[in-house]
């Protein structure tokens, strides 16, 4: 199920200049919609993961993700007014034009994008996970398995090390 809150941003952008890596998702999901922090849903892998991979020297806990930036790390999602699942938002919802012009804005090192739902609306056709041939606005896109729990069948960490990888070279 999906919730539309009109016109409203579901989740703020945690974004500024100089960042090495932008996670950018599908949309918020109910959980963290409810709570006001991003990947907060009780399965999701995000904050293990990004320990894990050696992105953050900590895990961090998804209330705590403005502390990213001080990890070079920003957040932004596809779809900014609506909530839920990947397969229940709207199609207008969908901005990838705005994630464009944030990339444009901000110039981070490499776009990551969390799941390939994400990667299709941005770039406009099916992706395999890995860095990608086209850059958006000058920057390298690495799309990744799904860190949600609903995704948990598709979710491979070797993906996420290979990122980390770029990330720290």
């Amino acid at each position: 199920m999906t919730d539309e809150i009109s016109g409203e941003t579901v989740l703020p952008d945690l974004l500024r200049e100089g960042l090495r890596l932008v996670i950018c998702g599908s949309a918020a999901g109910t959980v963290s919609a409810r709570r006001g922090a991003y990947y907060a849903g009780p399965g999701n892998r995000l904050w293990p993961t990004l320990f894990e991979v050696g992105l953050t020297d900590r895990q961090l806990h998804p209330e705590e993700y403005p502390q990213l930036l001080s990890y070079g790390i920003g957040l932004t999602d596809v779809v900014k007014t609506a909530f839920g699942a990947d397969d229940a938002l709207p199609k207008e919802a969908f901005s990838p034009v705005a994630v464009v012009e944030k990339l444009h804005q901000f110039r981070p090192g490499l776009l990551a994008t969390n799941g390939k739902r994400a990667a299709q609306e941005l770039l406009g056709r099916k992706t395999a996970y890995g860095l990608q041939p086209e850059r958006l606005a000058g920057t390298p896109v690495f799309v990744l398995p799904s860190t949600s729990g609903r995704a948990g069948s598709f979710f491979d960490i070797a993906w996420w090390r290979e990122l980390a990888a770029l990330v720290k070279a």
